[in-house]
């Protein structure tokens, strides 16, 4: 059974006799399968018992067998049950076994009934949900699949890995230990040497026992791009104190063995943590967690991990992804498309597969149909070509539990499209001339101005990043004893038409530079386009564009303090040049005050014409309309610097060094 890493949840309720004292107490410690062996015991007595059925239906569902709870949800109810979440599971149910207009009947009359303005919601989505069905139905589907029988066993075989010709999965095959959730035996990581779907069956092996623990489940691994290091799943031993202990870790790979796993510190104490996929760069981590703040039950995450194996940054995918129901088995192709699997976004039954397609800086949500999905649990996809890879379900049959099955992509119009963009961090010297920059740590911002990446420069001052069509980004650099640079860019008029592309694979890179400015006291910086009207000083709406670069400038760059100096041309007399240029470099302060900026930070002077940098009449004394355009101009000046403490990372780090320098290699 997948999920073997059950998220527990624990009623209050109490009952009576001693049967059902000893089944109420095998489901708050998680062990579902005894509680509904107990629990069927007393229905076989009394089979109208409300309680009994909603606790079988409840621990059929919460060990991930919704289709089964079916006709106990159907008698389910009682004193101190909540009728509304027990229609709602019901459902659910229904919709499992591909009884949809069971189903929407049931949430029709939830919707009518209920007060509760979360669970209508949730009801509506899935009655929507249901009508999006016979649409999805209407669409070509392009996949062919096949049960890989080689590898299939009665047992459980999931989340398919494949790296380096060898396929790494997970299963219940010759554990003989049986884990009192679902009552089925605790499952290990193993490994077949495989040529794409093609396996060595006399090669399949358990991982050892370093990575697989007797008693414990352990499963869907992931390894890095290079394959010397693994994260994976291990917990919920079945026993109280094992109740959501499922975490993550880490091993390496050195010397021909894999090192003893430590548990990353992204995990939360509280909080079931599992699934866990690299993104195809080895920076991101992504994986799913119940942990509190989400948006339902399990939800999908993503830690950023840098070149010496750190892990922070924890973040929520969002709203758009994560749902009330759950989310789970994430997973980057190299295409940078999102996939993972939701028992809420509309679909079939059970969890269905999904992509995340980006449009225009957009998300979008796509199921990808029949006959990758159905009204089992389809989960856990893993791509080994851009139309080919694996994914998992328990659908009707299969040769055993969960199988693992393999999917071709046949589409005539398949075209893979990727777009990079590459770059190299420059300085200029004294005599601007641009030279290598290194250890400059550059980011990659979204049109929201959220971090969608980043990336330190080696020697070479050289870094790369995922982008995508008809998107606005804004590059960051920082290198110590330089200013924070922030640079647009684009990538609107830069895709090419995939349907003139032979390849199914085509790589786009685009190039830039990014040139950071040394902090050094007086040095002094052109503000482009800041314009007065005649004889003015009031802040005019282009200039108050350039203005707001600043105020982004001073808040990239909390430590420096800065002079406004504003600058005219000859015409009038110099007293009035000097009091007209202090009024426009005082209302350029003023607006960058009002702009969040603080005071002290910030100097006004105006220079009136003392300063030209460039010739306001020509030589024969005639006017020099571009000298003098030159001259009316607005600038600023680095006056101090100070020293801003550096802060850690509002998430722990985790710093692999810590655990792996001292392990004899």
């Amino acid at each position: 059974m997948r999920l073997k890493f059950l998220v527990y949840l624990v009623p209050v309720l109490l009952t009576a006799c001693s049967a059902e004292k000893k089944a109420h107490k095998a489901f708050q410690y998680g062990k579902y399968q005894n509680a509904l062996e107990i629990y069927k015991k007393i229905l076989a007595g009394s089979p109208n018992n409300g309680q009994a059925n909603y606790f079988v239906a409840e621990s059929y569902r919460l060990s991930n067998r919704i289709k089964e709870a079916e006709p106990y949800y159907a008698h389910a109810g009682g004193r101190g049950l909540d009728r509304d979440s027990i229609q709602f599971y019901y459902s659910q149910s229904l919709k499992a076994n591909g009884k949809y207009a069971e189903s929407k009947a049931q949430l029709e009359e939830l919707l009518a009934r209920t007060t509760i303005n979360a669970l209508k919601d949730r009801a509506k989505g899935e009655i929507d949900g249901l009508d999006y069905l016979s649409k999805l139905d209407e669409k070509p589907s392009y996949y062919r699949i096949k049960n890989m029988e080689l590898i299939n066993t009665p047992a459980a075989e999931y989340s398919p890995v494949f790296l380096n010709g060898e396929l790494y999965f997970t299963s219940s095959r010759t554990n003989d230990k049986i884990y009192e959730a679902t009552g089925t035996p605790f499952t290990d990581i193993y490994k077949v040497a495989s040529r794409g779907a093609n396996v060595d069956l006399a090669t399949v092996a358990a991982l050892p026992s370093g990575i697989n623990s007797e008693s414990i489940n352990d499963g869907c691994a992931t390894f890095s791009p290079d394959g010397k290091t693994m994260i994976f799943a291990k917990g919920n031993s079945g026993k109280r104190k094992g109740t959501n202990d499922v975490d993550l870790y880490i091993s390496r790979y050195r010397n021909n063995i894999w090192s003893d796993p430590i548990r990353i510190n992204i995990n939360q104490p509280e909080a079931w943590d599992s699934a866990p996929a690299f993104s195809p760069d080895g920076r991101t981590l992504y994986f799913a967690s119940n942990r509190k703040g989400g948006y339902g039950g399990t939800d999908l995450y993503s830690a950023q991990m840098d070149t010496r194996g750190r892990f922070s940054r924890v973040r929520n995918l969002g709203p758009e992804i994560n749902t009330p129901g759950n989310e789970n088995f994430p997973y980057m192709a190299e295409d940078a498309k999102l996939y993972f699997s939701s028992d809420e976004h509309p679909g079939y039954g059970g969890l269905d597969l999904f992509v995340v397609k980006r449009a225009n800086a957009k998300t979008v949500i796509e199921n990808l149909g029949q006959p990758i999905n159905s009204t089992g649990d389809d989960f856990a996809i893993f791509l080994f070509g851009p139309d080919r890879g694996f994914f998992t379900s328990n659908r009707e049959g299969g040769k055993g539990d969960d199988d693992i099955y393999t999917f071709v992509n046949e589409d005539p119009n398949l075209k893979v499209v990727n777009y990079y963009l590459q770059g190299i961090t420059y300085m200029q010297d004294k005599e601007n001339k641009r030279q290598i920059l290194p250890n400059t740590k550059v980011s990659m911002l979204d049109e929201r101005g959220e971090l969608m990446q980043d990336f330190v420069t080696g020697n070479d001052g050289k870094f790369l990043f995922r982008v995508y069509e008809n998107e606005d980004y804004n590059m960051v650099g920082e290198s110590d004893g330089y200013l924070v640079k922030r640079q647009a860019y684009t990538t609107k008029g830069k895709s090419v038409d995939p349907s003139t592309l032979k390849d199914l694979v085509t790589n786009i890179v685009l190039d830039t530079l990014l040139i950071l400015d040394k902090i050094e006291i007086n040095k002094i910086f052109a503000l482009e386009n800041i314009y007065y009207d005649f004889n003015k000083y009031d802040i005019r709406e282009d200039a108050a564009t350039e203005l707001d670069k600043l105020v982004q400038l001073l808040i990239d760059n909390p430590e420096i303090k800065i002079e406004l100096g504003s600058h005219t041309d000859s015409i009038d007399d110099n007293s009035y040049n000097l009091q007209l240029s202090q009024r426009r470099a005082e209302s350029a302060v003023r607006y960058i005050v009002q702009h969040g900026i603080a005071p002290d930070r910030l100097v006004a002077k105006g220079y009136g014409e003392e300063k030209p940098i460039a010739r306001n009449t020509n030589p024969d004394g005639t006017d020099n309309p571009v000298g003098r355009q030159k001259n009316r101009r607005t600038e600023f000046k680095i006056l101090e610097i100070g020293v801003i403490p550096k802060t850690l990372e509002s998430e722990d780090v985790f710093d692999e060094d810590k655990y792996f320098r001292n392990d004899g290699n």
